[in-house]
């Protein structure tokens, strides 16, 4: 009997197991460095929330940003394996120094003055170093993560097989899912391990987890499928836009299929109709003085093929991509969430949550959602459809996951009012630490939801995308999903700082204080809920732009 494609991630060759055992290890690695690191740079490098909370939304945003580097050096230049191969080391080098951090005295602040009671900054050096260690994981999360997913799509893709694209489609959601499994180790073991055995066992385990991902990867080097890289991207770019202006008085009405110009192993027999007017850049005028006698452009400026235009139209899906920032921005907010959580009853079922593991929730919401959808949900379309994968297209997925984030932080809001009375209530206002009788499940429902808007949204972008571009360009199409995380981040930088600096004028206690049972971060949530809502509006307007894009969806990695 044919293995189903969860089977086949568990019973794939060696080499392949080796990928995935690569990657679960360095997703628990970088993850786990995350949740607990705001309480890092407060209590060892005596940072003020705010100034923390904007730290990691720029490390984030440092990470996510380098994607775009990432996938443009695979595609065109080194190939996805060097790429990964880069990250790895770039990685395991940027966790062991963030571990000596802990580990010498000399690299942090001195402890505080028990009888003054006065506390030492950080120096501008101390600083530096853990700086410089953020820039190298920084640079091995841009390099592995938007590679790894097309990588991996490699190794499965197979344009003999007739359920390639049921294959290839399967992958993106266990994928995720498998994502999802080692976010949970993550934000449960090595937060679990941070909590009660300290920074220097903290940060010493993702570096070893690190180091088997690095050691895994290389091991089974030689049985990788490797993709070639292709041409400079940037430079096709910039020849389709030159060679349709040099082309500018054609007739598009009556061109035909042997008017186009194509590779040997070019994908499209035809360009599309988005931005049609770049069309022109791929119409041989005279084949004579046009076209070589190998069949290669004699002019690649005025000349293109119909591949490279079809790449350039992708640009189309731009609008729609810059309504999930608002969705990344709704999901970063952990650091504020691990804050309230400090101060709350965190005792379920006689066990102690770590406040920076919260987010497990989300992510256990996300991958049983995720198996639900594609083992018992789509089987269930498909019978009503008659289509072999007869679910909700990825552009309406996208529209599903946009709303629910605007119940989730109006919940939050209302949650942090009442945490924030009972705190008054019972006396701890002036005390950051101070623990109210209040469980910290009311934080749950928020999270959950979040997580559902999640398996919604961030997948039906990465199908989109990965849809509607060329697959040449297939580790592109994922890093612009990253890429959508980056801007996020700078913008939640932002506005962290904004709203700190305009609520906390002449002198007054500020919405995001380091101590929330002053501040006024139900205020703060509202603030996103009411942002949530425009960004919804707008993506309906932009899906209705857009049109129809089923055709293309239909043929994911033909």
């Amino acid at each position: 009997m044919e293995n189903t494609i969860a089977e086949k991630m568990i019973l794939i060759p060696k080499d392949k197991d080796r990928k995935k055992v690569n990657e679960a290890f360095e997703r628990v690695a970088s993850y786990g460095l995350m949740p607990n690191m705001i309480f890092y740079l407060m209590n060892n490098y005596r940072l003020e929330a705010a100034n923390g909370s904007t730290i990691l939304f720029l490390w984030s945003a440092m990470s996510n940003g380098l994607s775009i580097f990432g996938a443009f050096f695979s595609d065109s230049f080194m190939g996805r394996y060097l790429v990964i191969s880069l990250g790895s080391f770039c990685s395991l080098l940027g966790m062991i120094l963030l571990w000596l951090t802990a580990m010498i005295p000399q690299l942090q602040p001195p402890p505080c003055d028990r009888f003054t009671d006065t506390c030492s900054s950080a120096t501008a050096g101390q600083m530096a170093i853990l700086f410089f260690s953020f820039g190298l994981i920084s640079i091995g999360v841009g390099c592995i993560r938007p590679c790894s997913i097309a990588f991996g799509a490699d190794q499965l893709d197979n344009e003999e097989n007739p359920n390639n694209e049921s294959v290839l489609q399967s992958f993106f959601n266990w994928y995720y899912a498998a994502t999802g499994l080692s976010t949970i180790i993550a934000f449960t073991v090595i937060v679990y391990i941070q909590d009660n055995l300290g920074w220097k066992v903290g940060f010493a385990v993702p570096a070893i987890l690190m180091f088997l991902s690095a050691l895994m990867f290389l091991v089974g080097s030689s049985q990788y499928i490797k993709a070639k890289a292709s041409s400079s991207l940037f430079t096709g770019f910039v020849q389709v836009v030159v060679a349709a202006f040099r082309n500018r008085k054609l007739n598009l009405s009556h061109s035909s299929i042997k008017q186009y110009y194509h590779s040997d192993d070019s994908e499209f027999q035809v360009p599309t109709d988005n931005l049609r007017c770049l069309n022109r850049a791929c119409i041989i005028i005279d084949p004579d003085r046009d076209v070589n006698l190998d069949g290669s452009a004699s002019n690649p400026w005025r000349l293109c093929t119909v591949d490279q235009v079809v790449t350039e139209s992708s640009a189309r899906v731009i609008p729609i991509w810059t309504t999930g920032i608002m969705m990344h921005l709704n999901l970063n907010q952990n650091s504020f969430a691990t804050l309230q959580a400090n101060t709350m009853d965190r005792n379920i079922l006689n066990f102690e949550l770590p406040a920076g593991s919260l987010n497990v929730f989300l992510v256990l919401t996300l991958t049983i959602w995720l198996t639900f959808y594609d083992r018992i949900l789509l089987p269930l379309l498909a019978r009503f459809t008659g289509r072999p994968r007869g679910g909700l297209s990825p552009k309406v997925r996208i529209g599903i996951g946009l709303p629910v984030p605007v119940a989730a932080r109006a919940m939050s809001a209302v949650v942090e009012t009442i945490r924030r009375k009972t705190a008054i209530e019972e006396g701890v206002e002036d005390e950051p630490d101070g623990v109210v009788n209040m469980s910290v499940v009311w934080l749950l429902p928020p999270i959950i939801l979040l997580g559902l808007a999640e398996a919604f949204n961030s997948i039906g972008q990465i199908e989109f995308y990965y849809s509607q571009f060329p697959k040449s360009m297939s580790t592109i199409a994922v890093a612009l999903f990253t890429f959508g995380t980056t801007v996020a981040d700078l913008i939640g930088s932002g506005l962290v700082d904004v709203v700190d600096r305009v609520t906390s004028k002449g002198g007054k206690e500020g919405w995001l204080s380091s101590n929330p049972n002053k501040g006024r971060l139900d205020d703060h949530y509202w603030l996103i809920t009411v942002l949530s809502i425009i960004n919804f509006v707008y993506y309906l307007v932009c899906f209705w732009a857009y049109g129809p894009a089923e055709d293309k969806e239909e043929r994911l990695l033909e």
